[in-house]
């Protein structure tokens, strides 16, 4: 997971890079916003963010003076510069500063998911690097480690009350991605994989003469019984008490 620090004394600017980026399906979780140079320049300090979103003209501090202080200090958050001034002195004198990017506003979302996706693989072959190769990727390994670790999820917490929203934001991915890489994984959408999970549990809970269908369906997760019916029928073919009634039968020869 990489973190992202977003500096703006625009709140509407900042709201939008806010859900592109948690949009966008990348490992990145925007930790911390400011709309002043001073106070992005004491988040900065305290977070050390692995990518800056800065205005480049910002009260208190410019977006200039801010990577300046942060060069100073040793910081090496990457930095991309967002401006309403199309000006090359200015794009000219953050290039040389070693700012990753320099976007016009209004951003658009395209151009923004494109340089995050160029530093997100920057910074995953630094971390490489660093570990000698043996991190795992934020890329597409970390994708697929993150999917991985939400089907574990499913499978652990099936019979609870799990959504595909909760699952998402527990991993700080966007729940269309998710939805998608699920499906392509498991062969199934998240609802037909959720629904095919508490069946199969249902079905061996049916042996249990004690527990009645009501009780049965609760205990693997729907709250509505004529519910539990339904997805029962569609699964199986059959109502969950003609399904009971044949286990009986064939117990019974």
């Amino acid at each position: 997971m990489y973190r992202v620090f977003l500096a703006d004394d625009e709140i509407w600017e900042r709201k939008g890079m806010k859900k592109i980026i948690e949009d966008m399906g990348l490992l990145l979780l925007v930790d911390g916003e400011a709309e002043d140079g001073i106070a992005a320049w004491e988040g900065i300090k305290a977070k050390r963010p692995d990518i800056l979103l800065a205005d480049i003209r910002m009260p208190g501090l410019t977006g200039l003076e801010l990577v300046e202080r942060m060069r100073g200090e040793g910081i090496g958050t990457k930095v991309v510069f967002i401006s309403g001034y199309a000006e090359f002195a200015y794009a000219k004198k953050a290039l040389r500063m070693g700012v990753a990017d320099y976007l016009l506003k209004p951003v658009e979302e395209e151009e923004l998911r494109e340089v995050l996706e160029a530093l997100v693989l920057e910074l995953d072959g630094e971390r490489e690097r660093e570990t000698g190769g043996n991190m795992g990727s934020h890329g597409q390994g970390g994708h697929s480690s993150v999917v991985q670790d939400v089907i574990r999820d499913i499978r652990e917490g099936y019979c609870g009350d799990i959504t595909l929203k909760a699952l998402a934001d527990k991993y700080y991915i966007s729940d269309s991605w998710l939805s998608v890489q699920l499906k392509e994984r498991l062969g199934m959408s998240f609802p037909n994989y959720l629904a095919s999970m508490r069946i199969q549990r249902a079905k061996e809970l049916m042996g249990d003469e004690g527990l009645s269908l009501e009780m049965i369906a609760k205990e693997v997760g729907f709250k509505d019984y004529f519910y539990f019916n339904k997805v029962f029928k569609k699964v199986e073919g059959m109502a969950p008490s003609k399904f009971r009634k044949m286990g009986k039968k064939q117990d019974a020869e």
